[in-house]
């Protein structure tokens, strides 16, 4: 029986036999059954590779962190997870130098910016959702569709997730839509990071690209939050 530790771009945990492409965790989520009790423990919520100089870990030992996994990067900027500064150390320099463009509060350590996006993602213990124009939101962002789908946006297309990939291409939505992904990483995808995509994404002919004719937006603009 599939575990319940997937993490979907609502930031929820779901149980699903699909793969992802990274692993990462927010503390320990479960109890001494292996049954999920909390969504999260702590504010270090990072993403992480699934092999790492050959280390081995039973999945959900009692008393030690609850081993999640996204279906890539995009969803797990989604649900609020930053790259691991151990594991992933290029694309954590490549996160901070992003995070310093966008003119985000200046953090020194990582646990500053596990702080700022602690507050950014959650609004009490729900996801906490930006209303923000669809056509300026970067490329790599997941937003709320009409019929409650996560879209990853990318270029002038939508993709719609599901645990095992991305489906069929759709138009980018128009006007205001709710995004997913936490402002303060919004900022950081249009500030140039640029996330690891599950294949499916790379052969769905919406390449991921920058958008130079949407206008400047603030990163002050990404930290404005509405209650979902």
């Amino acid at each position: 029986m599939p575990r319940q530790n997937r993490v979907t771009p609502f930031s929820t945990l779901i149980a699903t036999p699909a793969r992802g492409t990274l692993m990462g965790n927010r503390g320990c989520l479960h109890d001494g059954n292996g049954q999920i009790v909390r969504p999260y423990r702590g504010r270090l919520w990072i993403s992480c590779l699934t092999s790492f100089k050959g280390r081995h870990r039973p999945l959900m030992t009692p008393g030690h962190y609850t081993e999640l996994f996204f279906l890539d990067e995009a969803v797990a900027f989604s649900a609020g997870h930053r790259p691991c500064a151990e594991c992933r150390r290029a694309a954590y320099r490549a996160f901070r130098a992003a995070w310093d463009r966008a003119g985000l509060p200046p953090c020194d350590r990582a646990s500053d910016i596990d702080r700022q996006l602690h507050a950014a993602r959650l609004a009490g213990r729900a996801q906490n959702r930006l209303t923000l124009p669809a056509e300026h939101l970067p490329d790599g962002a997941f937003v709320l569709d009409r019929d409650g789908r996560a879209l990853l946006v990318l270029g002038p297309l939508a993709l719609p997730y599901a645990p095992e990939g991305y489906g069929a291409p759709l138009p980018r939505p128009a006007g205001p839509v709710a995004a997913l992904t936490p402002g303060p990483l919004l900022a950081v995808l249009r500030a140039g990071y640029r996330p690891l995509l599950h294949p499916s994404a790379l052969t769905s002919n919406a390449p991921c690209m920058s958008q130079p004719d949407a206008p400047d937006i603030p990163a002050r603009a990404f930290l404005r939050s509405e209650a979902p």
